[in-house]
């Protein structure tokens, strides 16, 4: 055996006899050496030590190929489905063009500042957000854990999205499409249209029946749909074969997965423009409806959105800003990847209502057509004097305004009968008003608008495309918030891990693509990730500002960035912040209280959605999902706050720490050939002769070693010893 690891064993063999207190107050010659040689260290001399440290932990962690890349990933995962059918839908039920101003206000109070906070703990630590939260407050560690729980419950559902996706995508390519029209039964003796579809629509009725083949509750499983099962099998493949490399593979791929969605939507902005009624949509949507902005609900719903579109708390952020190099501008980042976000959702908006105005105008014109057909009738048969109708319409040409001219006189003159006769107002409006979001739009709305598009196969295809980039964006940055902190801090393969990984979640995931599958998304999306994601960016808020220290982290910022942070986000993270989140957490709390819990089940008979309660067992696994996603905060905060799990062998997530900055994971004290020293093997090592009184604790001491930092872990004796001086070595060495 080297010598040097001799050193090192019967150092580790030693017994304590002096506790840490004892051992700083040590005045001896080699103490003083010591306590010089790490503290005391000339500017320059200390700026070459940091950079060989960063270099060399750099030099061991993957790294961007480039600052594009980084940022295509992190907009890829803030940018999501959320992006094309919430925030359309919140803009038009919140007030229209006003509802910007109060997403505004909140991305620049709550998104920006808690996203450049995610962004620098990542980039500082270099660790994923297991590591980074233990650094910050060892008790609260169970933050990164928290994120990992929360963000497997996201990604079992999320994927199941991307499943159908996947679906219809592949049934685009027909000309019609096929829920361009209801399908026809034949019997015996005629053919008819399908009752249901006929009750509802074509798009809703290809949706509910031929996609997903829904149950009408959710006690009724019905089993599996093997449609859906193999587009999830295949939607698990994809995510597996981008991440199982991690970065390295999947930012090449996020060049396409970030970029193709933005064209896409200018080319569907651009064709919509074109549409007859786009501009209705349009004018429709950024019409302010200033008294509904004035309404709590409406900055409750606004913050939601913010907090959801940014991916705060997922760990995804705080993953990939993990793999920069720590002098990277991330208040840069922040700033730009906020408003990338931003934008992209109001450029989406647009998209959305100008085919959705289109597609109001297509119905409105049905609705004028059959009610024209109906006045003639009422005319034929005496219930309306053809007096009262101007000369120069011609009912059976009817335009939208002679129409809405006619039926005003109609309306006058017959007013105490007119709701006999069932005659129908047919303004585009109305039909705007009918506030469509999720899946709704996406997969009933949206695909009804093409069926109206000049090359609808060509359309349809480029928006399935689309939804399925936004939809693996988003789920590369949430596998890599459970990926990277779970490789940081268990040291597993992150090729094995991936795959068991995804493999674990398809298996889960087949609950979502039974024939009720539909019902337990919605309950995941309601339950698992909104309160338990709140919880976890408000201890974020506080473990950063409150116990790790304010002051102390701007400091580490300015340190980092070479230039102090705006004061304004001292006061953000310290006092507004905070005060905004809980606000938040206790609206949200109340609000699912207050509101009863369900969800929207779809009656074949009635060919129509019923809300319905979630039956006793259904409130049950509600409660389990936001227990769970919570559970581990306090579980490890008990565990490290009374010592019940003996930590000393640097196993559960410990680092190394030399002035604040992170040097490397501590190796098993335990191995004989283990070099105390950044890692390197013994032969490249300086013997470090430890004064006899430098003692440790016995490896398997039921307390942890503390270092003198107040962290866990075996640092502060692992920091390198420059110009130390030789020591006369024992003379039963």
């Amino acid at each position: 055996m080297p010598k040097n690891s001799k050193v090192v064993k019967r150092e580790l063999d030693d017994e304590v006899i002096e506790s840490v207190k004892d051992l700083l107050s040590n005045e001896d010659s080699a103490e003083d050496a010591f306590k010089k040689s790490e503290l005391i260290v000339d500017v320059q001399e200390e700026k070459d030590t940091d950079a060989e440290e960063g270099s060399e932990v750099e030099d061991e962690r993957p790294a961007w190929n480039n600052k594009l890349q980084y940022i295509l990933a992190q907009v890829g995962f803030s940018v999501g489905l959320g992006n094309v059918w919430r925030f359309p839908y919140l803009c038009q039920k919140n007030g229209g063009g006003a509802y910007l101003l109060p997403y505004l206000i909140l991305l620049m109070v709550i998104g920006i500042p808690l996203f450049f906070l995610e962004l620098a703990v990542g980039q500082r630590i270099r660790r994923g957000s297991i590591g980074v939260w233990n650094y910050i407050s060892p008790k609260l560690g169970g933050i990164g854990f928290a994120s990992c729980v929360v963000c497997y419950f996201v990604a079992l559902y999320y994927n199941v999205i991307i499943g159908w996706t996947l679906f219809y995508f592949s049934q685009s390519f027909q000309q019609p499409l096929p829920w361009d029209q209801c399908p026809l039964v034949k019997n015996a003796s005629h053919t008819y249209i399908e009752p249901e579809c006929g009750k509802s629509s074509a798009t809703t009725y290809y949706w509910y029946r031929e996609a997903l083949d829904i149950s009408s509750s959710i006690s009724e499983s019905g089993g599996l749909n093997w449609k859906m099962t193999v587009c999830l099998l295949a939607a698990w493949v994809m995510v597996c074969l981008a991440m199982i490399k991690g970065i390295q593979s999947s930012g090449k791929i996020m060049y396409f997965s970030s970029l193709f969605p933005y064209v896409v939507l200018i080319c569907f902005l651009i064709r919509a423009l074109f549409l007859n009624g786009s501009i209705d949509g349009i004018h429709h949507m950024f019409t302010p409806k200033l008294e509904i902005m004035l309404e709590p609900k409406v900055w409750r719903e606004a913050a939601t959105q913010v907090f959801f579109a940014l991916g705060l708390g997922f760990g995804g952020v705080i993953a990939f800003s993990s793999y920069n190099k720590r002098d990277n501008n991330c208040h840069f980042d922040a700033v730009l990847v906020s408003f990338i976000n931003f934008f992209t959702s109001v450029l989406a908006t647009l998209v959305v209502f100008a085919v959705l105005g289109f597609k109001a105008n297509v119905v409105n014109e049905k609705c004028i057509a059959q009610n024209s057909e109906m006045i003639i009738k009422l005319l034929k048969m005496g219930n309306i004097s053809q007096d009262i109708i101007p000369h120069h319409i011609n009912l059976s040409a009817v335009t939208a305004e002679d129409y809405h001219l006619v039926f005003d006189i109609i309306q006058k003159v017959k007013e105490e009968e007119f709701h006999v006769l069932q005659l129908n107002s047919c303004q585009v409006e109305d039909e705007l008003n009918k506030a469509v979001q999720g899946t709704g739009l996406a997969f009933i709305a949206f695909t009804e608008a093409m069926t109206h598009f000049p090359a609808s196969p060509f359309w349809s295809v480029m928006f399935f495309l689309m939804l399925i980039n936004l939809g693996l964006g988003s789920m590369f940055g949430t596998i890599e918030g459970i990926i990277t902190p779970i490789v940081d801090t268990f040291k597993i393969r992150k090729e094995i891990l991936t795959v068991i990984c995804c493999l674990l979640a398809f298996c889960i995931g087949l609950i979502f693509v039974q024939r009720s599958g539909n019902y337990f998304v919605t309950m995941f999306d309601d339950y698992s990730a909104t309160l338990p994601l709140l919880i976890v960016v408000v201890l974020e808020n506080i473990a950063v500002s409150f116990v790790y220290g304010i002051d102390k982290f701007i400091e580490d910022l300015k340190d980092m960035l070479g230039f102090a942070p705006s004061r304004y986000y001292y006061y953000m993270w310290k006092y507004i912040s905070p005060l905004m989140l809980l606000s938040l957490l206790i609206a949200s709390v109340v609000n699912m209280g207050l509101s009863p819990p369900g969800y929207n089940a779809w009656i074949e008979e009635k060919a129509s959605e019923e809300f319905l309660t979630y039956p006793l067992w259904g409130m049950v696994v509600c409660i389990s999902l936001i227990v769970l996603a919570i559970l581990p905060v306090p579980v490890i905060y008990v565990i490290r706050r009374y010592n019940l799990i003996d930590d000393s062998s640097g196993n559960l997530a410990s680092v190394t720490y030399k002035r604040g900055r992170v040097l490397k994971d501590p190796v098993n004290l335990e191995g004989d050939d283990a070099s105390l020293i950044h890692g390197k093997i013994t032969s490249e090592m300086s013997s470090p002769n430890f004064g006899k009184n430098i003692y440790r604790k016995q490896s398997g001491s039921p307390t942890l070693d503390t270092a003198p930092n107040g962290r866990y872990g075996i640092g502060y004796l692992m920091a390198d010893m420059p110009d130390m001086p030789d020591m006369p070595e024992s003379s039963d060495l």
